[in-house]
């Protein structure tokens, strides 16, 4: 048995050459029967890899750009795309696979961003919410929010007006498993200041794209803004924290580092993959760097809310210092 990389599973070098080795497609890497099988490992039971990598190449056919880019990127995504047991685009909409062009490096890497539908999957899956659902309120609809001791929010859609007008704003509520709820409340201008943020609306903006999820997709995105502000009040897993992770560095037009770090060995016989998780070491300068980036305060406010995990007494105290410091920047802008 000999060992390889990940990266190298990826470009389809072999740790020994031989006359035969050529550098894989998109295409081969998604049949190659010991990906598909590692694929299988991470997905839940509602999902086969021959359907993800089905789906995969699908969205490789829609959008050629993704076929130019780093394999082993391309892999890394779409083995998040197993792990959360998300399907990326299609008609569920569960997640998206973009081209992310990383200056850094100078290559094109692909970005996994978690779709509205996605987040509402994997909040159902967490076992401690009952419902959970996000509207669009427009001109013609009633509404009315009352906050306090007792909050209330009702709101009725104007069904038979030929036109309802435009979005004013968007919520989400949730029913718990102990008889609770919650909601969470956006305006149109709130929602267009995240909008205003994103890297992808920027360059989208910049370059005259209409394909841009923010342009083509406007109301769903409001609906996902809603519910990534909903779920810090909510007792989510493990799963919608990694998935809003992500989908908040995609916002920020941060590389997303889906080329799986640790090292990663590939057995040739079997297939088998070890290693591969997350570094475990903490990067307090990528942290930092990743606050004084930002140009929203929502999103500030929700990696605020993580240097909390931190264990370092210390880096977490310089860190804060760092989100006061950007907080007040950004308040008086």
């Amino acid at each position: 048995m000999s060992a390889q990389t990940l990266k190298a599973v990826a470009t389809g070098k072999n740790a020994v050459a031989t006359a035969a080795d050529k550098p894989k497609t998109i295409a081969g890497l998604l049949t190659d029967p010991k990906v598909k099988e590692q694929m299988a490992l991470a997905l839940p039971k509602h999902m086969t890899a021959e359907r993800l990598a089905r789906i995969a190449l699908t969205e490789v056919r829609k959008v050629p750009k993704l076929a130019n880019c780093d394999q082993a990127s391309f892999l890394g995504a779409i083995m998040q795309c197993a792990a959360l047991g998300l399907e990326p685009g299609g008609a569920l909409g569960h997640c998206y696979l973009i081209p992310f062009e990383n200056r850094r490096k100078q290559v094109t890497e692909v970005q996994f961003i978690v779709g509205y539908r996605g987040m509402l999957d994997l909040a159902r899956r967490s076992g401690q919410i009952l419902s959970l659902e996000a509207r669009a309120v427009y001109e013609a609809d009633r509404f009315h929010v009352a906050l306090g001791l007792e909050p209330t929010l009702t709101h009725e859609p104007a069904w038979d007006a030929d036109d309802r007008g435009q979005l004013r704003f968007v919520y989400a509520v949730a029913k718990l498993k102990d008889g609770g709820s919650q909601f969470e409340v956006m305006s149109r201008k709130e929602i267009e200041r995240v909008r205003d943020a994103s890297q992808g609306y920027q360059t989208a903006v910049r370059f005259q794209k209409t394909d841009s999820p923010w342009m083509a997709h406007f109301d769903e995105m409001a609906k996902k803004t809603v519910l990534r502000r909903l779920f810090k009040y909510l007792p989510v897993s493990i799963e919608i924290q990694r998935a809003v992770g992500l989908d908040e560095q995609s916002e920020m037009g941060i590389p997303q580092d889906n080329l799986l770090t640790d090292p990663v060995t590939v057995d040739a016989d079997t297939g088998e993959i070890t290693g591969g998780g997350a570094s475990s070491q903490f990067d307090e300068g990528a942290a930092a760097d990743k606050m004084r980036a930002c140009t929203s305060r929502e999103i500030l406010a929700l990696l605020g809310d993580e240097l909390r995990d931190i264990e370092d007494k210390d880096a977490r105290d310089r860190l804060f210092a760092v989100w006061t410091e950007c907080d007040a920047k950004l308040a008086a802008a």
